[in-house]
């Protein structure tokens, strides 16, 4: 997977990420009563952003000692 594969990933994690944090931010604003849904939203959500960090890792260049 070359960089501009994995800046464009990168940008649609980081998206869906964003969007997640609004729909949880809502849920518990109006205390929806499905705490479950709210709970997998931000396993989700943190799934995304461990994501996210490996692919940014991926970007940094391996600089040899």
């Amino acid at each position: 997977m070359d960089n501009a594969e994995i800046e464009h990933w990168l940008e649609e994690l980081r998206i869906e990420h964003g969007d997640l944090d609004e729909v949880i931010r809502a849920l518990v604003e109006a205390k929806h009563h499905d705490s479950m849904r709210i709970q997998r939203l931000k396993k989700r959500k943190l799934k995304l952003k461990d994501m996210v960090a490996k692919l940014e890792s991926q970007l940094i260049p391996d600089l040899d000692a």
